[in-house]
């Protein structure tokens, strides 16, 4: 990592690496006073110019799998979680290992297994007999990055443990509230494929993911490049992130995350997006639909995707583009859709095709 006063002052050093996109004075990405429109501008330009600058980072790490990218910073610039599900050995982890490191943020990694506890994501206070107190021991969510990899895996009590983490973005240990850093993001991972020894999420703690995103496999030409890298004069299969230098400092994203929740959202859009989740409620296959936490994230992602074109308004192709991956946890397939085999995208890309879109 480079040395934390240049963080702190601005865009850190990036070495000899190359740039497409011009540096980013990072300590000037502020959250725009009240009717300031041109700093506004401003700031969402560099904003964008950030985001240009973590894709081209992640990318020296990550091969391919871009949409899963694209989602991972709308979740980010939108202040939200995301589940991610895929089989084993898709890159999942070296995506947030790589996203942490554009802003040197801190990463933390919680394997769940059947025997975790929730003191061992949360933390829990210890007995100091040498001081005769109580000491807080924090745990690893302590974090501005958490990767709960298979989250399945742990039984329903430890996955509650991060209920109050996602929603509070506080730890309560022992009747104190323990404030997270900021910005503080959660990215869940499942295997689709494997059941046995599993605990479904409850929709509880589905509903606080902002997105689920599906990851799938790589290309050929992706899977080429990829074996070539991790082959190439490597001993081991370690995940390797050196090549990916810090772009801005953590204090840069909280103020992306209030640029974006500033973006213009029109009262036909948020009409659009309430109709779309109202829909999901009594449309055919669709045994219970999205509660208001989708119309919600609707509008959060719909924003953060809107800052990715460098657009300081909201479209409904924004919400269209975000809907899938807003509302795909969050409606439930009746049975006999179910054994069709249909999933819940196919039934979001019919609901779409027939809410009507608003027109200027």
């Amino acid at each position: 990592m480079n040395d934390a006063s240049n963080t702190a002052s601005g865009l850190p050093s990036t070495g000899n690496a190359p740039l497409s996109t011009p540096p980013v004075d990072a300590a000037s990405v502020s959250t725009p006073p009240a009717g300031g429109t041109s700093s506004f501008g401003e700031n969402l330009e560099k904003t964008w110019r950030v985001a240009q600058r973590l894709k081209e980072e992640i990318g020296r790490a990550l091969i391919g799998q871009e949409a899963v990218l694209r989602h991972t910073l709308i979740a980010l610039f939108a202040g939200g979680h995301v589940l991610v599900e895929g089989v084993p050995g898709l890159g999942k982890t070296l995506l947030f290992r790589a996203l942490a490191r554009t802003f040197n943020g801190s990463f933390s990694r919680i394997q769940f297994t059947p025997d975790l506890m929730p003191s061992d994501v949360t933390g829990h206070a210890l007995y100091d007999m040498k001081a005769q107190e109580f000491r807080i021991r924090r745990g690893p969510v302590f974090t501005h990055l958490l990767l709960a990899d298979e989250i399945n895996r742990a039984p329903a009590k430890t996955q509650a443990a991060l209920l109050e983490v996602m929603q509070e973005q506080q730890v309560t240990i022992e009747g104190q509230p323990q404030a997270l850093p900021r910005p503080f993001m959660v990215m869940a991972t499942q295997n689709p494929i494997e059941q046995e020894g599993t605990y479904p999420l409850p929709e509880a703690q589905l509903d606080r993911f902002l997105l689920k995103v599906l990851i799938d496999y790589p290309s050929l030409e992706e899977e080429r490049r990829m074996i070539d890298c991790v082959t190439r004069h490597q001993v081991g299969d370690a995940l390797n992130v050196e090549a990916v230098q810090p772009v801005v400092a953590p204090q840069t994203i909280s103020a992306i995350q209030r640029i974006t929740a500033s973006i213009t959202v029109d009262d036909r859009i948020t009409d659009y997006a309430a109709r779309i989740v109202r829909a999901t409620r009594d449309w055919p296959g669709i045994a219970i639909g999205a509660g208001p936490r989708g119309s919600i994230a609707l509008i959060r992602a719909a924003r953060a995707a809107a800052v990715l074109e460098e657009r300081d308004f909201v479209t409904p192709e924004d919400i269209k583009a975000v809907a899938p991956p807003s509302l795909r946890h969050r409606i439930t397939l009746s049975p006999d859709f179910e054994m069709e085999g249909r999933t819940p995208d196919q039934l979001l890309a019919t609901l779409l095709e027939h809410v009507e879109v608003p027109r200027q």
